[in-house]
């Protein structure tokens, strides 16, 4: 039973059933279904050469994929881009999201901690705006978004990956940006006994240990060939250390005249023009600026495991029918740890500000600074298992019948195993009587762009003797940060269509059903108001906070010793502290505890959230092949009709009130005196509220065959993305709350999904065997475009107990509103060099908008489209006698990430950009026998680094270097 179910009364019962899916797994595990085909040739005809006969013979390995993948593009009657399993299945592609960068208009999106690619984005749409099947089933995901975690997709299962840039109402017209089809292998691919296995091992270059990858995969079919079985399973750990500098966020403020002055005591910013301070002008805060709230290093220790599992039985008891069972089961586990450093900084206490043009504060001061360490353990994991069946019928000579159904459950921490264990510890501060103890004169001196620059930390150490920093005779505790998420996702779905073909003419009509239902809730240590409890740093700092306040010294088994920091991150400038220091935070949690009271997190009401999304679909499609002008022409019309029936429920609870924690006169928090909960919060409401919606989606494809080589083609559609399903959520809970900045955030469960009409000309040129060039012109205008908007504004009432007046928060929420216009174009060349074994494929990718972001807007309503960015791909190959090399240079230009950092909004969601960024890998293999062959890889060979920055390029945000990754192995196939 969900904890939301007892907070639900028996008219507004939730839905507590758990649904048990069964994953087979057989006893061998799979790397690669590319080896075992990786020798064979066989006589084809090729749709690319008119001239070809079926005697031609297409070599296999790089380059014979490479030509399924034009077969694929060429053959459809939108546009479509293709990777055949030989691509995924091998180097430098770890994953699918790395192999999908390679197709024009394809981007990706990198986890900064681990360097891997976690998302897509297709034409400057994020993965929310992408929908990620398999066998054309959507994908069960547990995050609450839209968009797919693709480090949780093993590239070992994929058979084929399609990328659909024009939508088949058949499969899904919910992605603006595309869909995007992985087909998984089956037994009635390949008749006949199959085996494959591969072993390799991989280190990173900050890592100390080597570590494993594995599988194996079996397939026979039986009978004569009427039956088939499959199985796989797969293992892969991956082990990163990076390095980080972050400012989780620029806060929008107005600074006094005078805080450009380096004396505090003459200085009294104010905004209230009836008070005393307000007489003098240089009080008075009239200064537009942008100042970094918060600024840190850490270094992140990560351990990605993934256990991957598939079984596929095939039945075909006529040849006019086909039953496909198959399961599909994949577990990741995320560890890490991190130890860090973190300086905050309040904008009304900055003295001797600089700012340049912008506004952007490059220089300050902070009387009396505290500095903390930070120690972090965290572990989520991510389970996912579909299981789902296809029945493929020849009812007539022409007519034709499909059922597929599928269930799919994924889970965030199953059984609620996960956890995120902070302990924040540290010194600094000023004593009652505002004369500093042990706090320095911190400030940050901005030097440049995020893309060179790191932050520049100065004045720091106890008393501002940086010979100190790590001094742990004056180290006490500080904040307690403990929580961890669990969400439940399960998708159900059916669709059928009945088809007819005759004569170049075809007809389908159809229908689908989908049901979406999301559960999620957190702990969290600031639910029961365990996070400020012991922050007081202990009697060294002034600040003892209270009976249960902070211990000070800690003892000196808590430490482990310190990291560095010179060469922190590769090519960039800015100088840091001396060192971080590594220390157990459950050894802090044991003292803190044997001094009173847990500190333990306790389930958070406001997190929970249930989402349920039912939809109905009608689909109708038809075709036909003629001529015109003794040119072959081909017509697709497709109408899908869809419904969409939304129920969400969350917990409401009041604010009661807020206070200051006696050990630190920076934070605020809801009032632990207050409420039955002690959070000072009031008792739980059930909150439920529903909306419908229905959209009729058109769309069209033309394709006109110039000559045997060259294809023309025109593509009109209707498509439609719905909202985060977590935006959804029908309550206002309050967040990061600090001196000058309290936070909240909200949901809108009235939300609309997002409307394109979408136009695509292409013209596409198939010169020779292997090799095409293509340039393709898109425009798409989107409709209820969802912004978060910024309002500030009060929530209960509540008293800021640091102004004695009505708080007034800035309250994130998202509406519908603007209308935009995307429009871009794709260009890609792929050429062999004849019989000699190298070639190449290049492409790139150039999009613009009528909407971009004005970072000189600060009236709250700024507003741009997402992922949009220049991008360009080149990878060189050979492939003979073999060997087989292939080099990959990706680029990507500047792009907006999102509306909305960690910290600030004063002026609205203020935006995250990610810097331009140039990857280069390599990998090689060759075949020893027919059936083994040994590879080994590079990536990230120029020891690329992710940063992002906010308004202006100076406003750094998080920079990470992930260091390079190599791999060795084997292959084995029969």
């Amino acid at each position: 039973m969900t904890r939301l179910t007892r907070y639900v009364q028996a008219g507004n019962r939730v839905d507590a059933r758990k649904l048990l899916l069964t994953a087979a797994s057989g006893a061998i595990a799979l790397a690669i279904v590319t080896p075992a085909a990786a020798q064979e040739t066989a006589p084809t005809t090729s749709a690319t050469d008119g001239n070809q006969t079926e005697q031609d013979v297409i070599v296999t390995g790089i380059r014979g994929s490479l030509q399924r993948n034009l077969d694929v593009k060429r053959a459809s009657p939108g546009i479509v881009d293709a990777i055949s399993a030989e691509d995924i299945g091998k180097f430098p592609d770890s994953n699918v999201a790395s192999a999908l960068q390679r197709l024009p208009g394809v981007s990706i999106q990198r986890v900064g901690a681990r360097g891997d690619a976690n998302g897509v984005t297709i034409r400057g749409f994020g993965g929310d705006f992408v929908d990620t099947l398999y066998d054309g089933r959507h994908i069960s995901t547990a995050t609450g978004n839209r968009g797919v975690d693709f480090t949780t997709v093993g590239s070992d299962f994929v058979g084929r990956l399609s990328v659909y840039k024009t939508p088949d109402v058949e499969l899904s017209t919910s992605a603006i940006g595309g869909t995007i089809d992985v087909s998984l292998p089956k037994p009635f691919d390949r008749d006949g006994l199959h085996l494959a296995a591969t072993a390799s091992g991989s280190l990173q270059s900050r890592a100390k240990n080597v570590t494993a990858t594995g599988g194996a995969l079996i397939s026979d079919t039986f009978a004569d060939n009427t039956i088939g079985v499959l199985a796989d399973v797969a293992y892969s750990r991956r082990d990163t250390t990076s390095n980080r500098a972050f400012i989780p966020g620029w806060i929008g403020a107005y600074f006094a005249p005078c805080q450009a002055n380096v004396a505090a005591a003459s200085c009294t910013p104010t905004a209230d023009n009836t008070s005393a301070a307000w007489a003098d002008p240089n009080n008075r805060d009239t200064v537009l600026t942008w100042f970094p709230q918060q600024q840190g290093i850490e270094q992140d220790y990560n351990r990605d495991e993934r256990i991957d599992g598939r079984v596929a039985l095939q039945w075909r008891p006529t040849d006019t029918m086909t039953l496909t069972v198959d399961d599909n089961f994949s577990r990741q586990t995320l560890h890490s740890t991190a130890y860090g450093y973190a300086a905050w900084f309040n904008g009304s206490d900055l003295r001797n500000v600089k700012h340049d043009s912008n506004g952007t504060v490059v220089d300050f001061n902070q009387f009396g600074t505290p500095m903390d360490f930070s120690a972090n353990v965290s572990r989520n994991v991510y389970e996912t298992n579909q299981l789902g069946a296809n029945l493929k019928w020849e009812v007539l000579e022409h007519l034709t019948f499909e059922l597929d159904g599928a269930i799919a459950r994924s889970t965030r921490n199953p059984g609620k195993s996960g956890y995120g264990d902070s302990m924040d510890i540290g010194y600094g501060g000023t004593n009652a009587g505002n004369t500093t103890v042990l706090g320095a004169n911190t400030g940050l001196t901005i030097l440049g762009p995020s893309s060179s620059f790191l932050p520049q930390i100065h004045d720091i150490g106890p008393s501002g003797n940086v010979s100190r920093f790590t001094d742990q005779t004056v180290i006490g505790s500080h904040v307690i940060v403990r929580g961890a998420n669990y969400n439940t996702d399960l998708v159900k779905q059916v669709r059928g269509a009945l088809g007819w073909e005759k004569d170049g003419f075809k007809i389908k009509l159809g229908g689908q059903y989908m049901e979406d239902r999301l559960y999620q809730e957190a702990t969290s240590t600031f639910s029961n108001g365990v996070f400020a409890s012991r922050s007081g740093y202990g009697t060294p700092s002034g600040r003892p906070g209270g009976p249960n306040g902070g211990i000070a010294p800690l003892p000196g088994s808590v430490y482990q010793g310190t990291i560095g920091t010179a060469g922190w991150i590769p090519g960039y400038s800015g100088n840091l502290g001396p060192s971080i220091i590594v220390y157990d935070p459950y050894q802090v949690y044991k003292l803190l505890e044997a001094t009173g009271g847990s500190v333990a997190p306790s389930f958070n009401p406001d997190s929970v959230l249930q989402v349920q999304e039912k939809t109905y679909a009608i689909f109708f499609k038809t075709s036909f092949d003629t001529e015109i002008a003794d040119m072959p022409f081909h017509l697709s019309a497709g109408l899908r009709d869809e419904g969409t029936h939304v129920t969400t429920t969350a917990i409401g609870r009041h604010l009661l009130g807020l206070s200051i924690p006696a050990g630190d006169p920076t934070l605020i928090q809801p009032d632990p005196a207050l409420g039955p909960l002690h959070d000072g919060r009031s008792a739980a409401v059930p909150i439920i509220r529903s909306s419908s919606y229905n959209f009729l989606l058109p769309s069209i494809d033309a394709k006109l065959e110039l000559t045997p080589k060259l294809i023309f083609r025109l593509d009109a559609s209707r498509t439609l993305t719905r909202p985060q399903l977590a935006d959804l959520k029908p309550v206002v809970n309050v967040g990061t709350l600090r001196v000058g900045s309290l936070s909240a955030s909200g949901g809108n469960p009235d939300l609309k999904p997002y409307l394109s009409d979408n136009f695509d000309a292409a013209l596409e040129w198939y010169y020779q065997r292997n090799s095409y060039f293509a340039v393709n012109f898109y425009l798409k205008h989107i409709t209820n475009f969802i912004v978060g908007g910024v309002t500030q504004g009060p929530i209960d009432n509540v008293i800021d107990p640091s102004t004695g007046k009505i708080a007034i928060f800035n309250i994130n929420a998202k509406v519908n509103g603007p209308e935009a216009t995307v429009k871009g174009v794709e260009i890609a060349l792929q050429h062999v060099f004849g019989d000699s074994g190298f070639g190449f494929n290049a492409n790139a990718t150039l999009p613009s908008s009528n909407r971009p972001y004005d970072p000189t807007n600060v009236n709250g309503g700024s507003f741009s489209i997402t992922g949009l960015a220049k991008s360009a791909n080149f990878v060189g190959f050979y492939d003979k006698h073999g060997i087989q090399i292939r080099g990959a240079v990706n680029w990507r230009d500047t792009y907006l990430l999102q509306l909305g950092q960690g910290q600030g909004g004063t002026f609205g969601a203020e935006p995250v950009y990610v810097d331009r960024q140039l990857q280069v890998d390599a990998s090689g293999s060759y075949d020893i026998t027919k059936q083994i062959t040994i590879f080994g890889e590079v990536t990230n060979i120029n020891n690329s680094t992710y940063s992002t920055h906010g308004r202006f390029d100076n406003q750094v945000l998080d920079v990470y270097s992930y260091g390079r990754r190599f791999t060795f192995g084997a292959r084995f196939h029969y």
